[in-house]
């Protein structure tokens, strides 16, 4: 990510000329058209009083138009020297890039079912973004294989999602809320609590004038008692402040505006687990994990060829070398063989001994003698047929 990070700063050196280009020229524009509708005025004014001012006309504009000259040429001096950092950018990216990944690619890894897989997630990740029809088209011409219901699926799911983040009106929240309310119950989501929290505070900011709507609306959290009593006692005893303002009181915690960018995360991890989907989008999850391996993976590849390794790396379903992708990219229980140090497959599970320890088959497969098998990590033997397969 280093490489990456040099070549932002540069990126960001160019973009802040190229801002203040861009403000010199409007700035330095203005003053010309100013100054020559001030000649202008001038020279109509004169010539209306003195008759014929042909010379010194000739004089001023010959001053006007040298001093256009001089700022055009600035300008374009100015220009130029964002070429060099330009050039600067390009050359940043060749120096922290290769160009060249080839040597880390597998052989036959794009399969016709592969470019499937690859094209649906594409189309997932735009209707994500809410680019519906970079999506519809792609789906038209490199996806003709995918069923329209599941085209419509991913449409209606992301607009409606993409609509309500965009959209920041509590209406089109509390409808989806509500009309999922069993669901979102069943997985312990606060977000209808949360919504109807916020529509009543909204209320309060009325004033005096809302009370006997904010009362009344206060029913609605009546399902919520159990589990939020202590929130909704502090917005009920908010209502003895309405007089003098909540802003006034000690519930001025209530107006915090960060409310409504927690309730959108809040509504974006909950409709993704009802829909059956990632809160983020596996394509970027997966691009980002390339940024971070791909570095590492050219490097041991270069080692190898340099010292002309054979069988270190077999480009098959394994990595030479482990890389740590960080937490963030933990979605789910890894168990290594610590006998062949080897992440277990699903052809190739963790097995448990009868003595309690876990290897891999394969390891189980190699260790095992004729009919007895001795534990590596204790001197229990045993038959290999009474280790069993577990699931994580």
């Amino acid at each position: 990510m280093d490489q990456c990070v040099t070549v932002e700063r540069e990126l960001e050196k160019v973009l802040q000329k190229f801002s203040g280009y861009g403000q010199l020229c409007e700035r330095s524009l203005e003053e010309l058209i100013q100054y020559a509708g001030g000649l202008r005025r001038e020279i109509l004014q004169t010539e209306n009083q003195d008759g014929d001012l042909s010379g010194t006309i000739s004089l001023v504009m010959t001053q006007c138009c040298k001093r256009i000259k001089d700022t055009v040429q600035k300008l374009a001096s100015d220009h130029k020297d964002i070429h060099s950092s330009v050039s600067r950018v390009g050359k940043a990216i060749d120096k922290n890039f290769d160009s060249d990944i080839s040597s880390v690619g597998i052989d036959g890894c794009w399969q016709a079912d592969s470019q499937r897989i690859l094209n649906e997630v594409m189309v997932e990740h735009f209707f994500r973004q809410g680019m519906l029809d970079v999506a519809e088209e792609l789906c038209q011409v490199r996806i003709k294989t995918v069923k329209q219901k599941q085209i419509q699926d991913f449409r209606v799911s992301f607009l409606s999602i993409t609509h309500i983040l965009k959209t920041p009106l509590l209406h089109y929240s509390l409808k989806w809320a509500v009309s999922n309310r069993e669901m979102l119950m069943a997985q312990n989501s606060s977000l209808e609590f949360k919504l109807h929290r916020l529509y009543f505070i909204s209320l309060l900011m009325g004033g005096t004038a809302n009370q006997r709507e904010a009362l009344q609306y206060a029913k609605n959290f009546q399902p919520f008692a159990l589990n939020h009593q202590k929130d909704i006692q502090v917005l009920m005893g908010s209502l003895v402040y309405l007089r003098q303002g909540i802003e006034n009181s000690p519930y001025v915690h209530l107006l915090d505006a960060n409310q409504w960018a927690d309730i959108c995360d809040i509504f974006t991890r909950d409709a993704c687990a009802l829909l059956g989907l990632s809160v983020e989008s596996p394509l970027s999850v997966s691009f980002s994990a390339g940024c971070v391996a791909l570095p590492a993976l050219i490097n041991i590849k270069a080692v190898i060829e340099q010292r002309q390794c054979t069988g270190v790396w077999n480009q098959k379903d394994e990595l030479p070398i482990e890389v740590d992708l960080g937490k963030k990219c933990w979605y789910h229980s890894i168990f290594a063989c610590p006998i062949l140090r080897q992440q277990t497959t699903d052809n190739n599970p963790p097995m448990k001994l009868v003595c309690g320890h876990i290897i891999s088959r394969d390891a189980l497969n190699k260790m095992f003698n004729g009919s007895k098998l001795k534990c590596p990590y204790c001197p229990m033997e045993q038959s290999p047929g009474d280790a069993k397969q577990i699931f994580f």
